[in-house]
């Protein structure tokens, strides 16, 4: 049974179970998808029923960052912790790579994808990078038939939200992959282009204040956050 935050309904997982979970679906027949909704991305989901559709029919459901256990936990309804997409990834990679089973990385800036495939390929010794493909197409038959001819197991598709969550309801089977994966900016981390937040930051829940230093430009993005709370208060309020 899933926990209801704002309509989204997400899986009650530690990082580990996560893992396992995802990699039972790489071992099941047919495709499956994954999605990793932050606050940010629960309030696209308020704001647009399909989105919100589309999140809820997915295979796995992950918190993605301490806002939503912390909305779960004021709901009453507590979560066992976040699963940040891009561990969950990496504890993918690492199971995909003692199996001999390969990942399409797609996604990202011209060059990312393919310098984060060269990184990985070190990192996971016994991954197979079946291929990648930047993020900036128009058409998406000539990327889904490549996926396909490469015989992937997973897709990570970054593409950003909520664009990566329709790209993946709609192209997922054709893919022939078992599993995809929406996960953001996590190409750039993997490549090395950007810095992910030290682990102090990551362990408080502060990763999200680290990229804003970072970046200020995300301002807009981040006032999300507190948006997110204040509709977590409203809703607590109509299950009293």
């Amino acid at each position: 049974m899933r926990i209801d935050v704002l309509g989204v309904g997400f899986d009650n997982l530690t990082l580990e179970e996560a893992v396992e979970a995802g990699m039972d679906l790489v071992r099941a027949p047919g495709a499956h998808y994954v999605v990793t909704p932050n606050p940010e991305i629960v309030e696209v989901c308020r704001a647009d029923p399909a989105v919100m559709d589309i999140v809820n029919h997915a295979d796995l459901v992950l918190a993605d960052g301490v806002g939503v256990v912390k909305g779960a936990a004021m709901l009453g309804t507590p979560l066992k912790g976040k699963v940040p997409g891009i561990e969950f990834a990496m504890g993918l990679m690492g199971k995909l790579a003692k199996e001999g089973r390969s990942i399409y990385l797609l996604g990202a800036k011209p060059g990312v994808a393919e310098l984060a495939g060269k990184r990985l390929g070190e990192q996971y010794p016994g991954l197979k990078i079946a291929g990648t493909h930047d993020g900036y197409f128009k058409e998406d038959a000539p990327v889904v038939e490549a996926i396909r001819e490469s015989g992937a197991d997973v897709v990570l598709v970054c593409l950003g939200a909520p664009k990566q969550e329709k790209w993946m309801a709609k192209n997922g089977t054709a893919t022939g992959a078992h599993l995809l994966c929406g996960l953001g900016g996590s190409l750039d981390v993997f490549a090395g282009v950007v810095e992910r937040a030290p682990k102090f930051w990551c362990d408080h829940g502060l990763e999200w204040f680290y990229r804003l230093l970072k970046e200020p430009r995300r301002i807009g993005r981040m006032m999300k956050l507190p948006l997110f709370l204040v509709h977590v208060k409203q809703e607590k309020g109509k299950r009293r």
